[in-house]
């Protein structure tokens, strides 16, 4: 892999391609906060000439007035009134004022409270530039113009001359270099490391803050996805509810609609029969009702955050146990129920989630021959194998399986919406089963699903 050109790495640290624009987290506050600042460098940078001017550190040469000092220190502090909501035009009106002031009042902008503002500036500028080409541009433009001055002040300046001369420096070097030229060196090496100490101090804050936003918008997209996620649980188990009462209410309602059928018919006849059929009647009302209450009791426990509220019906689900005790029900239909198992006991592997989703289609195919069949006898037969299956790898731990066969035909006039055998399709595919459905070669109809057994652990 080539290695990147350093043209390259310095735009990458300075986020010049980055879409990240850095603004306070709470501007109105910030600016606020920068007003007082501002204002409170002006009048240390005034009081700070004045001291100045009363301990006698200005050059005997320097006559300026009082009120020209005041005001051009001032004027040097006071643009950071708004220093992030203007970060590159208050620095390069700040970096202005110290050139031109240094060159004709040189001893304003070697003010201590001067210094101080000029590092806040150049830092300000690299942490809070929005712009960050434009930002290069202009810090490259002001370091240029101030170590130009330095270089200036440095050739034509005689301070550092005469302090060499009235120490006896130049008589008697103390060290290796010359004593000018350790000063210029010293005064190149102070101010190289307080420009890139600035510009290095505000690009690290930065990236800092790129980072921070980055977290933020990462735990922002987690926690919509958590919601939605939460939203989509919610949904699927809602579903699951209305599949269940829909295969509750199509087999109890068949039940009930034959026996009241086969009831109506027998009181003409024989009152004392009808009996039989409205007990078959009350039960499956009644187990019907006990059924659709637990459902609806777990439906209203389910918050919209998918939580539950408390307080609904927490009985057993039925299950592959049931499936026997769903077979003998007398809903005017005779039913054979036969439970084959390899090895014996078998049946013990099957989860709940899966003997439910067997029960079910039992119970929606039941139905379906009550209502829209003319058969007079079902079958009902679930398998549970263990062994694998040598024609599909999805039964490589066995499978589980139900299967009812009717020895009737459609009955003319009594085609159902559907969802019955749409119900049936999705529990197989959310147990990735198979399903087969539909009429016989040799009459009749047959819906067998086959679930997929967990492997066995070793």
């Amino acid at each position: 892999m080539p290695r990147p050109h350093p043209a390259e790495v310095i735009a990458e640290w300075f986020g010049v391609d980055a879409d990240f624009e850095r603004v306070p987290a709470d501007p109105p506050t910030a600016y606020r906060r920068d007003v007082w600042l501002g204002l409170a460098l002006t009048v240390l940078a005034v009081g700070g000439m004045e001291l100045t001017r009363s301990a006698g550190y200005l050059a005997q040469s320097d006559d300026s007035p009082a009120w020209l000092l005041y005001v051009l220190a001032g004027a040097g502090a006071l643009p950071l009134v708004v220093r992030r909501r203007y970060p590159l035009t208050v620095l390069a009106v700040v970096y202005a004022h110290f050139l031109l002031v240094g060159l004709t009042v040189p001893v304003v902008p070697l003010s201590q409270v001067l210094q101080v503002v000029y590092f806040m500036t150049l830092y300000t500028a690299v942490a809070w530039a929005r712009d960050r080409r434009a930002m290069i541009i202009v810090v490259a433009a002001c370091l240029a113009a101030m170590f130009g001055w330095l270089f200036w002040q440095v050739a034509v300046s005689t301070g550092m001359q005469q302090y060499a001369e009235r120490e006896g420096l130049l008589d008697d070097p103390p060290g290796f270099l010359s004593p000018l030229d350790a000063m210029i060196a010293q005064t190149w090496l102070t101010n190289i490391a307080y420009f890139l100490g600035a510009i290095a101090l505000g690009q690290v804050t930065w990236h800092a803050a790129r980072r921070r936003a980055q977290l933020a918008e990462q735990a922002a997209t987690i926690e919509r996805q958590a919601d939605e996620l939460g939203r989509r649980a919610v949904v699927t188990e809602r579903l699951r509810i209305a599949r269940e009462l829909h295969d509750v209410v199509a087999h109890h309602v068949s039940v009930i609609g034959i026996q009241a059928a086969a009831a109506r018919r027998l009181l003409a006849k024989d009152p004392g029969s009808a009996a039989v059929p409205l007990s078959t009647i009350e039960a499956a009302s009644r187990d019907a009702v006990e059924q659709m209450r637990g459902l609806v009791g777990t439906l209203r426990d389910i918050g919209d955050d998918g939580g539950t509220a408390g307080g609904g019906d927490r009985s057993p689900e039925p299950g592959i146990a049931d499936i026997e005790r769903l077979a003998g029900a007398d809903g005017g239909l005779e039913v054979t129920y036969a439970l084959v198992a390899e090895p014996a006991g078998a049946e013990a592997a099957v989860s709940g989630p899966m003997g439910l989703s067997l029960f079910r289609t039992a119970q929606e195919a039941l139905a379906n021959v009550r209502k829209h069949s003319t058969a007079r006898a079902a079958s009902v037969t679930v398998r549970v194998d263990r062994r694998p299956a040598a024609d599909d790898a999805r039964f490589r731990g066995g499978y589980a399986e139900v299967e009812v066969i009717d020895d009737g035909r459609a009955r003319p006039g009594s085609s159902g919406s559907g969802l019955g055998l749409v119900g049936i399709r999705e529990r197989v595919a959310t147990h990735h089963g198979v399903a087969e459905i539909g009429p016989r070669v040799t009459g009749g109809y047959r819906v067998r699903v086959r679930l997929p057994l967990p492997l066995e652990e070793s």
